[in-house]
């Protein structure tokens, strides 16, 4: 089984994120389970959504406490709280961010990969210029990652999952997805050339 966190702020489409996500991983035979937990409900807030997947029924019902990879789609987060809590050794952590990975200060025993989910949302008119919405944007960066994980999600499946799940600039958000896709950056090497 494999459990991812999301960290978001209200409004960003971190929970809608994991539903997509969810989806996607279920379009290639995976049995998943996602779910919210909101703070204070106001927008810009933090919040945290969860997602299991697995190849056989996913049956576990309660909180995740020690993920095995996180998404952070709001890069202040990180100095607000610790996004690493729990957080196995080994871990992808990909965070919405227009620094290099080793510029973040996470402990070695994680493995760090950016993506500037933010300008990518902008430019394809993805939310208002001062609230852009980059959950689909790092969604097409963990695709990449994923494929140094046990389980993967083809960008095809996103691409599915994000027709399914958003109705709104499905093209724009698309396009953000599969540029993310060729533009994350991790510590170790570019996956993707440019």
């Amino acid at each position: 089984m494999i459990e991812i966190r999301f960290h978001g702020r209200g409004g960003q489409g971190a929970v809608v994120a994991s539903e997509i996500l969810a989806n996607a991983f279920f379009f290639e035979d995976n049995s998943v389970q996602t779910f919210p937990e909101f703070g204070v409900e106001r927008r810009g807030a933090p919040v945290a959504a969860y997602l299991r997947i697995d190849k056989t029924q996913v049956l576990v019902r309660c909180k995740i406490y020690e993920p095995d990879h996180i998404i952070v789609l709001d890069p202040t987060l990180l100095n607000a709280i610790d996004v690493t809590v729990g957080l196995k050794p080994n871990a992808w952590i990909l965070v919405n961010s227009n620094r290099k990975p080793e510029e973040l200060g996470f402990p070695s025993k994680f493995r760090v990969a950016t993506i500037d989910a933010t300008s990518l949302a902008i430019k394809y008119n993805l939310g208002p210029r001062t609230s852009p919405i980059v959950n689909t944007a790092i969604l097409g960066a963990f695709s990449n990652i994923s494929r140094f994980m046990p389980i993967k999600v083809s960008m095809e499946s996103i691409c599915k999952a994000i027709k399914k799940k958003v109705p709104i600039q499905m093209e724009n958000n698309i396009k953000a997805a599969q540029e993310a896709y060729n533009l994350v950056v991790t510590k170790e090497a570019l996956l993707c050339p440019k």
